[in-house]
Order: C-alpha cells, then sequence, then structure tokens
C-alpha cells in the first residue's frame, strides 16, 4: 500500500479508537485495517498500537507520529482542493469551536445561516469550555476569549466582552448593593470557576487594578449554574457579559460594581488555514465576522 493509504488508516484507527469502526468509515475490511497497520509499523520499525482484546491506545510514539499525520493529510487536502477549484465554490466539511454558552448563542445562528447559503457545505460545531488544539483536532476554525498566546494561526479581532459582577434584584433589596470592590466581602459570593478559576477577583479601584480576595459560599465549574443560583437570588456571581446580557435586559440580573470592572476580553475568530485557506473557511470567516461585528452585545 502507498503511504498516503497507509496514514490516513493509521489516523483513521486513532479516531474510531478501534480497527472495526475503522473499517466501516473506510470501507475496507477488518483484516485489511490491520494489515495496514502491521505494514506502516513494520516500515516505521516502532509500534503505533497498544491492542488488547477491547481497546487500542496510541504509544508514545504513536501519540507524536499521528500529530504529524493530521498536519500531512490536512496539507494534501488544502492541496487537492486548490488545484481542483474548491476555493470558487464552497463544499466540503468545515469545522468550528467556541465556548459553549458562546457557541449557542452566537456562532449557531451565523451557521445555520451560513448553511442555508452554501448547500454543499456540512459543519461540525465542537462547543466546549475548554482550549481546543485546532490543528491536532482537526478543526478548521475557533472563537476565542481573551488574550491570544503567541502562535502561527490566523486571528481576527471580532468585538470584546466584559467581566461584570452581578446579582438579582431580589438579592440586592435584601442584601444591598455593593458600591466598592471591599463591599463584597460582606456579600455571599459565587464562583464561576470557568471565568475565575479562584474567588480572587481583579477590580479597578482609583484607576488602578487590585485583587479582592473572596471566600466562596458557592463554587461550581459551570456559568450556566453560577448563572442559575444569581437568578435564585443566592448571591453575588461573576461572568462574561454576553452570557448575562439577556437577564440584564430583562431585569432578571443587575450588574454592579460597573466602574470597578477590569478592562475588557478581545473576542477573536482564530483559523489555521493562513493564505491557502479554502473557500468554505474564508467564506464563514466573511460572514461570522460581518456578523459578530455588528453585534451590540460584543462592543
Amino acid at each position: 500500500m502507498d503511504r498516503f493509504h497507509l496514514i490516513s488508516t493509521f489516523v483513521a484507527v486513532v479516531d474510531a479508537q478501534g480497527f472495526s469502526g475503522a473499517a466501516r468509515a473506510l470501507d475496507m475490511s477488518p483484516p485489511a485495517v490491520t494489515r495496514a497497520i502491521n505494514e506502516l509499523e513494520a516500515h516505521l520499525g516502532l509500534r503505533l498500537l497498544t491492542r488488547t482484546t477491547r481497546t487500542v491506545r496510541l504509544t508514545d510514539a504513536g501519540d507524536r507520529y499521528v500529530q504529524d499525520c493530521r498536519r500531512i493529510l490536512a496539507e494534501l487536502r488544502e492541496a487537492d482542493e486548490s488545484v481542483t477549484g474548491l476555493h470558487s465554490a464552497p463544499r466540503g466539511r468545515l469545522s468550528i469551536t467556541a465556548p459553549v454558552l458562546f457557541g449557542g448563542l452566537y456562532v449557531t445562528p451565523i451557521v445555520t445561516e451560513y448553511l442555508g447559503l452554501y448547500p454543499e457545505v456540512s459543519v461540525s460545531c465542537l462547543f466546549l469550555d475548554r482550549m481546543v488544539h485546532l490543528l491536532d483536532e482537526g478543526v478548521d476554525l475557533a472563537v476565542r476569549i481573551g488574550e491570544l498566546p503567541d502562535s502561527t494561526m490566523q486571528a481576527v479581532r471580532v468585538g470584546q466582552v466584559r467581566r461584570v459582577v452581578c446579582a438579582s434584584p431580589a438579592y440586592i433589596a435584601r442584601c444591598g448593593e455593593p458600591l466598592q470592590p471591599d463591599d463584597l466581602h460582606a456579600h455571599t459570593i459565587i464562583s464561576a470557576n470557568s471565568v475565575s478559576p479562584s474567588p480572587d477577583w481583579k477590580l479597578l479601584e482609583h484607576g488602578e487594578l487590585r485583587t479582592v480576595r473572596l471566600q466562596a459560599r458557592l463554587n461550581t465549574s459551570t456559568n450556566d449554574s453560577a448563572m442559575a443560583a444569581a437568578l435564585g437570588g443566592f448571591g453575588v456571581t461573576r461572568l462574561l457579559s454576553y452570557q448575562v446580557a439577556e437577564h440584564v435586559a430583562a431585569g432578571r440580573l443587575k450588574i454592579v460594581l460597573q466602574a470597578c470592572e477590569p478592562p475588557p476580553l478581545p473576542v477573536h475568530v482564530v483559523h489555521r488555514e493562513g493564505r491557502q485557506a479554502p473557500q468554505r473557511v474564508r467564506a464563514f470567516l466573511d460572514l461570522a465576522i460581518e456578523r459578530m461585528r455588528a453585534d451590540p452585545r460584543l462592543r
């Protein structure tokens, strides 16, 4: 078998977490998949996979090799798409990642509009509150909130969000409104770990950023649960402005200490294709940039 076929089969086995799943995905027989992996391992002189009767796991060498294989296959797809004219006709599969709430509120409407415009494209959305490695996980585009680390990725700024302190009107009526950062010590604190990994909140006071060390009564790993507790009148929480915008507009939550907020966090759309981006990527980028920059909630 040629090397392209061998590495494609290897990646399929890793993605399917087994030989049978890879065989179905590739329309091959399981023995043919097994022969391909054996041939690849023999060629390299390394064991890439550890097999048991129930599981297939990557060895350390296999883990490093699969990352290189994904990059090679992505570059080959780019070359094929460029020469066959896919740069002028969006088609194929587009994969996108974003934080969970942001994905539901902002990315999904753009995706459905995009799919309506381009019937030959399908989209896979991976909405997770963790950093997704675009190359390793085969994702085309990501929405990132916060300052970006230095990388070779292409990034376009589309807006910004604020870190806001908020509580329900019922809680404020019962316990009072904090008017300066130190007032928070007298309040019930709800800490959303995905926004603030610790209940030490950085807030502005007299024009300088300072850390307010707080004792949280409730620590939660999800923004939804922190918001639910605040909506229920349990206490004060800090979330991102887009997450609470609907509840603030409806009067269910009130933003407090607005003058003490730290600088806003930028929102970027990040992609890995560079100048050779297929048309399906560039078309989505153009639409997403236009829609997000026009959204008043991201200003």
